[in-house]
């Protein structure tokens, strides 16, 4: 939508009735207000107004200041599978200025350090997430009790039998404006995903968000969940969210050098921004994998099922998916983000990194293309391969150490960040799980 006449007829054309005036919260989870179409206006200047210390993250006390969602008109877009809505995409405004603590105003401030030098940073997401049913006692079991195959990867029943929900959620998806290209089963019982097209780093962020809502929202209609939990079950693999990035021009990819001797398709801005990735992987981890549960994915040596996708050691290698970032062939793929994340301060903290490492200079060093999954630690070490946080904890405390991440993030958020996840760990360093009470309720 280019105007506000067009938008208006786009309304009225489309029945819409309500517009979902909608922004995430610190975790990247959607929030909303309900606004009837004929204050399309309202949305678009003063704001749809929000109780600041509702919500998670905003830094926002009980007697502070409205939080604001001014929306961005480009962004109307229909919700098929709830007719009669369209949402528009908000950016949050505190005492009528953007605010520092909402994600997408974050993500803005660092694409315009891209821009100060022509550069668009372009993301393609790759949402794995698994379709799950509870049982009478709460626990969860793939909602397909069929798909039980060990390798279930690509598999034709597992696909067919999920047709329905992921027909249905493809078709909301293009008709939200997402260029949904393909759709997996992918190598865990009940686990699947669906590609759509890159575009700039904050579309890919906005319609990430569309994916969840749309994934979440479809799945209940059908009696079932779909979950992006990392890792909803010990002995499957996890739920990842591979970012591929590349930088362009607006005529072509600065990523992108067919001379590059090591076969890989880089340019040295590549490179650069490549080592910053590398140098700060540390602390992103914390904002790329969020939760208690991010870290049973990224597990150092094998998982439990014999094999994992998740990278656990700071590394690239060409087209290796057991490194952090793989390069398929002129471009970067980070492997670490999961669904979990908030896609807005997780593309965020990757500029903030990738243009400490061009800023600087930074050499990545060697490529490995070897299965990192089998060294040992003495070949690790061999190698200078680091090894990624291997909890929550470990990641946290690398982020508040990492001044150019907390400084792309800015000092307030960083802070509500470090200290909502450190609760978090607290919390569950304190519950007493199933695992113990089975293990050591008689052991002495």
């Amino acid at each position: 939508m280019k105007s506000l006449a067009e938008a208006k007829k786009f309304l009225k054309d489309n029945s819409v009735k309500y517009i979902l005036a909608q922004f995430v919260d610190i975790h990247g989870v959607a929030k909303v207000k309900s606004v009837p179409a004929s204050h399309l206006e309202d949305i678009l200047t003063t704001g749809a107004g929000f109780a600041g210390g509702a919500i998670c993250g905003m830094g926002i006390a009980p007697n502070g200041p409205d939080y604001m969602a001014v929306g961005e008109l480009s962004t109307l877009a229909l919700i098929p599978w709830q007719p009669g809505y369209a949402r528009l995409i908000c950016d949050g405004h505190v005492e009528g200025k953007p605010y520092g603590f909402d994600s997408r105003v974050v993500l803005k401030q660092q694409i315009d350090r891209l821009s100060k030098n022509g550069w668009t940073l372009y993301t393609g997401l790759e949402p794995e997430f698994s379709l799950l049913r509870k049982d009478e006692q709460g626990n969860i079991h793939p909602v397909d009790a069929t798909d039980t195959l060990q390798k279930p990867c690509y598999d034709y029943k597992g696909i067919t039998r999920q047709a329905a929900f992921l027909e249905a959620l493809t078709e909301a998806l293009i008709s939200a404006g997402l260029d949904v290209y393909q759709i997996d089963h992918e190598d865990a019982n009940g686990q699947f995903e669906i590609n759509y097209t890159y575009a700039d780093c904050l579309k890919s962020a906005d319609d990430f968000i569309m994916f969840k809502m749309a994934a979440s929202e479809i799945a209940n209609q059908m009696g079932m969940i779909c979950s992006l939990m990392p890792k909803p079950f010990s002995n499957r693999p996890g739920n990842g969210m591979h970012m591929h990035m590349s930088i362009g021009d607006g005529k072509k990819s600065l990523f992108h050098d067919d001379s590059d001797k090591t076969g890989h398709g880089l340019s040295k801005l590549a490179y650069h921004f490549m080592a910053g990735i590398l140098a700060h992987a540390p602390a992103l981890t914390a904002l790329a994998a969020p939760t208690v549960n991010s870290y049973k994915r990224l597990v150092v040596g094998r998982s439990l099922t014999g094999a994992t996708w998740a990278p656990a050691y700071i590394s690239y290698g060409n087209n290796n998916r057991s490194t952090m970032v793989r390069i398929p062939y002129g471009r970067l793929e980070l492997r670490l983000p999961d669904g979990g994340c908030n896609p807005y301060l997780t593309t965020a903290a990757v500029i903030a990194a990738g243009l400490d490492g061009v800023e600087r200079e930074l050499d990545p060093g060697k490529g490995n293309g070897d299965n990192l999954y089998d060294y040992s630690p003495a070949e690790l070490k061999q190698h200078g391969i680091g090894i990624l946080p291997q909890n929550l904890n470990e990641a946290i405390r690398a982020f508040e150490e990492d001044q150019v991440l907390r400084d792309a993030l800015g000092n307030g958020l960083s802070e509500e960040f470090i200290n909502l996840k450190s609760m978090e760990w607290v919390e569950y360093q304190r519950h007493v799980s199933d695992w113990e009470i089975q293990r050591y309720v008689e052991f002495f």
